[in-house]
C-alpha cells in the first residue's frame, strides 16, 4: 500500500522576540487537517522525532515539533550513547513548565495560520521528557487528544520547579492516552497507580496502557528498549486516539 505523500520543512516560529525552530510534515493533498504537536525526547528533534512527526503527517495530519531546547541549545540533537544521555538531561534540567507550555502554544497558533488545518481541536504526542510534557499540554484548551509515552516524574516534579505536574490533572481539557512499560525502573508501578487515580478521581477522559516485558523507550526503534509488538499496540491507539479529531 502507498503511503499518502507529504511535504517536510524546518521552520522558525516567532515567540517572545525570539525564533524557535521546529520541524513541520504535511499531506501534500489539499485538504483540512487536524494539527498535532510533536514533543521530543531529551536528544532533541532528532531522526526518530522526525519520523513520527512524518508518520503522523501520512495518516492525514498536520504535524509539528518544535524544538523545546531552543533556549538551551539552538539546534541540537542527539543519539542514545550514555553522554548524549547525560548532555540531553542537562538540557532538559534547564527548562520550565511556563516557557515548555509557551513553546507547545507558539507551535499551535503556527499551525492556526496554516489554510489547511482546522483551526480547532488539536493533539499532541510527547515521548520520555515529551511524555511528561505532554502531561502538562494536557492542560491547555487548544489540546483536545494527548498522547502521552513514558513521561517519567509526573508524580514528583515540574519542569523548573514547583508541585508535581500531577497535580495539575484536573485541568486536562480532553482526553489523554498515556502508555508505560512495565520494566521501566524510572516510572514504578506505584506512580503508574497514582496517576490513574488522578484521573479516576477528575473524571478524566482516558486510557492508560501498560506493557509488560517493555522498558523505557520501547517505542523508539533506535534504541536497543525498542519492543516492536508494544510498538505497534501503542500506535494503533494512537491512531484511535487521534481519530477523534477528525
Amino acid at each position: 500500500m502507498t503511503e499518502p505523500a507529504i511535504q517536510t520543512k524546518i521552520i522558525q516560529i516567532p515567540e517572545d522576540n525570539r525564533q524557535m525552530a521546529a520541524y513541520l510534515a504535511k499531506p501534500t493533498a489539499a485538504g483540512s487537517y487536524p494539527g498535532i504537536v510533536v514533543l521530543q525526547e531529551i536528544f532533541g528533534v532528532n531522526v526518530h522525532i522526525r519520523d513520527v512527526t512524518e508518520r503522523i503527517a501520512q495518516l492525514g495530519y498536520v504535524a509539528i515539533a518544535p524544538a523545546l531546547f531552543q533556549r538551551q541549545s539552538p539546534g541540537f540533537e542527539t543519539g542514545y550513547t550514555p553522554k548524549d544521555v547525560e548532555i540531553g538531561r542537562q538540557h532538559a534540567a534547564q527548562t520550565t513548565a511556563s516557557e515548555l507550555l509557551s513553546d507547545i502554544q507558539a507551535a499551535i497558533n503556527y499551525l492556526k495560520t496554516l489554510p489547511e488545518v482546522k483551526p480547532d481541536g488539536f493533539g499532541c504526542i510527547g515521548f520520555c521528557f515529551g511524555g511528561h510534557v505532554a502531561y502538562l499540554a494536557a492542560t491547555l484548551s487548544d489540546i483536545k487528544a494527548t498522547a502521552s509515552f513514558y513521561g517519567a516524574g509526573i508524580t514528583s516534579r515540574t519542569p523548573g520547579g514547583g508541585n508535581p505536574t500531577i497535580t495539575r490533572t484536573s485541568e486536562i481539557k480532553g482526553t489523554i492516552y498515556t502508555f508505560f512499560g512495565q520494566k521501566d525502573a524510572s516510572i514504578p508501578s506505584e506512580q503508574v497507580d497514582e496517576i490513574a487515580a488522578e484521573f479516576a478521581k477528575y473524571n478524566i477522559s482516558h486510557r492508560l496502557f501498560r506493557y509488560d516485558g517493555s522498558d523505557h523507550g520501547f517505542f523508539c526503534d533506535r534504541r536497543a528498549s525498542y519492543n516492536s509488538k508494544a510498538a505497534a499496540d501503542a500506535w494503533e491507539q494512537v491512531q484511535e486516539l487521534f481519530s477523534q479529531l477528525s
